[in-house]
């Protein structure tokens, strides 16, 4: 399966439309991460320790700073299922 069919596939699994430059785009920067996936699968890496952690930071958090968001429309626009307001979503809790 070719990059382009990949993503195509992948975006119809998340329910996800793009126009043809948002999918050439993407095809390209999915391509990009395969490869740097290939590199990081070619490095030899036996006698390196496993980290937990790389960095020793606990609770970096920060200022809480509102910011406009999506409109609306916009954000339900690739949801399968809503009702103008919200996304509609099957009942997991009786």
């Amino acid at each position: 399966m070719d990059t382009r069919t990949l993503v195509e596939h992948i975006a119809e699994l998340a329910r996800l439309r793009f126009s043809t430059e948002e999918l050439t785009a993407f095809t390209a920067q999915f391509q990009r991460i395969v490869e740097f996936i290939s590199l990081i699968e070619s490095l030899q890496l036996e006698e390196v320790e496993p980290l937990v952690q790389v960095v020793p930071v606990e609770n970096a958090f920060r200022e809480d700073i509102p910011q406009p968001s999506l409109p609306r429309e916009e954000a339900l626009r690739n949801a399968p299922k809503h009702n103008g307001v919200f996304f509609r979503v099957p009942k997991v809790i009786e």
